[in-house]
């Protein structure tokens, strides 16, 4: 039977060296922004929230580093123990964050486990840290590897220029990502043993565990599955394919146990614009007071308005300022957008600016709890009146995005719930009760991330 030893301290490292010229920059590829964020940032955020890591070093691009410690500072990211300059190439690079670690402060003589991860990999899934932090625990190295899709073959030089020498088993390769895991007593003499040999320079491995295969050859790397989400972003067309895919991510809206509800509400202050208390306001009408009962039920203090007070800046701050005095703060604050009817431009101005006024009177109040703010548009049902609801949806979704990356300094989330309405190719699905819109709302509240879902 294996012996586990208790998980040693365990430290993530970024390497975020590069410079973005395969992307077409002259700044580095970490900072360029995806989905409101930088990629730096996003890739913090997974390491910051994995309960397995103890510690992050970052490793920037020589010139840069006061750019992440701004980032770090602002974010919050109090795992970051030190940024420090890369070196000139990838092996550099990691060298000087294994001397790094060697003799950090209250973990001098201390060995650790070390993830070594780039930091242009920003889709990493938490389920692929978890895996790699316990295979370390019964294994000296890691990789993480993915089978590939492509048929791999080997080329030489032809009398007219490149020619196919073999086609290896497509059943036995792996396309390599990161993290590359490895207790640090074997990565540290790995690169030891390769600085000390006059010909590595000459023929340097392309990664990590490469290094270890070479000069530790009796050392077994076992073999963690990655993900096709976990992709590196390299060329231009890499940025366009990693904000879909956190904006796919941000459209899932996982269900929430009812525990979570309670633990999330119970004691916080809950603010509801459009409450719905007419019966004939239209498809919108009802779910701000079913979002007011839902969370009323598991502990929250709830303050409902309507709709039509976001017309008058004033008065919004005039009673959120009520509110916050009399509950002693605000936690979350959600907006249920009103859709107008047919023809009625004023209205839809109304739905337009709504949403503008409400965040800038709830920012305040919002920062000082870290909170929550969420807009609910209602699906724009082809019919009378489509285009003006399909603007005014469109309106809070784009708020809602820029918010949410100029919020995420400040430690407030910003979320929309704005359904897709069937296309011509999609059979119409019914229409959501309330009570359903109510729990979707409530579980994007407790998830503790932002959301644009549809």
């Amino acid at each position: 039977m294996t012996v586990l030893e208790p998980r040693p301290h365990t430290v993530g490292v970024l390497l975020a060296g590069g410079v973005g010229r395969r992307v077409g920059l002259d700044t580095p590829k970490q900072l360029v922004e995806i989905a409101g964020r930088s990629i730096i940032e996003h890739t913090l955020t997974v390491f910051q929230d994995a309960p397995e890591i103890d510690e992050i070093l970052v490793l920037m691009t020589p010139g840069f580093t006061e750019d992440v410690e701004r980032v770090v500072a602002a974010g919050g990211f109090t795992k970051v123990s030190r940024v420090l300059e890369g070196g000139a190439s990838r092996t550099e690079t990691t060298w000087r964050a294994l001397r790094a670690l060697e003799d950090h402060g209250e973990h001098e003589e201390r060995e650790c486990d070390v993830l070594l991860h780039d930091a242009v990999r920003p889709l990493l899934e938490p389920r692929v840290i978890t895996e790699c932090v316990e295979a370390l625990r019964t294994h000296r190295a890691v990789e993480v590897a993915i089978p590939t899709s492509d048929t791999i073959v080997v080329v030489g030089r032809g009398p007219d220029g490149e020619v196919v020498r073999e086609v290896p088993d497509r059943a036995a390769l792996r396309r390599v990502q990161t993290p590359q895991c490895f207790r640090l007593p074997v990565i540290r003499e790995a690169y030891e043993r390769a600085f000390a040999d006059p010909g590595f320079a000459d023929r340097p491995p392309t990664d990590d565990c490469g290094v270890v295969l070479r000069y530790l050859p009796d050392v077994p790397i076992h073999v963690v599955p990655g993900s096709e989400r976990n992709m590196k972003v390299t060329h231009p067309v890499d940025v366009f394919i990693a904000e879909r895919l956190f904006q796919l991510a941000a459209e899932r809206v996982p269900e929430q146990p009812p525990a979570a509800y309670g633990a999330a509400l119970n004691g916080g202050t809950v603010v509801i614009f459009g409450e719905g208390e007419s019966e004939s306001e239209g498809e919108g009408d009802g779910v701000g007071a079913a979002v007011a009962e839902l969370a009323g039920r598991h502990g929250a203090a709830v303050f409902s308005f309507p709709w039509t007070l976001v017309s008058d800046p004033r008065s919004v701050e005039e009673a959120l300022a009520r509110v916050a005095e009399e509950s002693g703060g605000i936690d979350h604050v959600v907006g249920v957008v009103e859709a107008p009817a047919a023809g009625d431009l004023g209205r839809t101005g109304a739905a337009q600016l709504g949403p503008v006024v409400v965040a800038d009177a709830a920012l305040p109040h919002l920062r000082e709890r870290r909170g929550h703010l969420l807009f609910h548009s209602a699906v724009p049902y082809p019919g009378a009146g489509h285009a003006l609801r399909s603007a005014a949806r469109a309106s809070v979704v784009a708020l809602t995005r820029a918010l949410a990356g100029e919020w995420a300094a400040e430690g407030v989330r910003v979320s929309c719930l704005a359904p897709e309405p069937a296309g011509p190719l999609t059979a119409p699905a019914p229409e959501p009760s309330r009570a359903d819109v109510a729990r979707t709302v409530v579980d994007v509240l407790v998830s503790g991330v932002s959301r644009t879902a549809r």
